[in-house]
């Protein structure tokens, strides 16, 4: 088995890779991300980051434990985002409304929070289904790739030796 820094090491790189997977889509493959999709890019480089952290401080006791609450915190966002990202996806064409405002003009107008519930009532090109791979949209490999890293790094974190 691995030691708990080296997974918290390939934990940390396999986010930044997924990051940069999205980043390639969007100017190498010519993929617009919606709202929904850049948020998601956060909550995955916030995952990158705690997993990051761990590497320099989880051991057993209260540090491990810190380290766990920090990978679940990050891998629960980057769960609820794309989770409803794929749950705009599911529904029937139509009955999401239009998205509206793009996002550097919704953070111009508007305070943070309120951009924050405005993206998570998601619009009409969140719903829009760009790429998949295996038959599962971005989001879709977005939020199994976090409930996956989430888990692994609780558990991992978690252990006494």
């Amino acid at each position: 088995m691995l030691s708990r820094r080296a997974l918290n090491g390939l934990a940390a790189g396999a986010c930044a890779a997924a990051v940069a997977y999205a980043f390639y889509a969007q100017y190498g493959q010519g993929f617009t991300p919606c709202h929904l999709c850049i948020f998601q890019r956060f909550t995955v480089a916030a995952m990158a980051a705690a997993f990051a952290a761990a590497v320099i401080i989880s051991a057993p006791g209260w540090r491990g434990t810190l380290s766990a609450a920090l990978t679940g915190l990050a891998g629960l966002a980057t769960i609820a985002t794309a989770g409803r990202h794929v749950w705009v996806q599911m529904q029937p064409p139509g009955s999401v409304p239009a998205c509206g405002a793009d996002l550097d003009f919704m953070l111009e107008l508007f305070p943070l929070t309120e951009v924050i519930l405005k993206v998570f009532k998601a619009g009409g090109e969140c719903a829009k289904v760009d790429w998949t791979f295996l038959g599962l949209s971005m989001p879709a490999w977005v939020l199994a790739f976090a409930l996956v890293a989430t888990v692994l790094g609780v558990g991992n974190n978690l252990r006494r030796d």
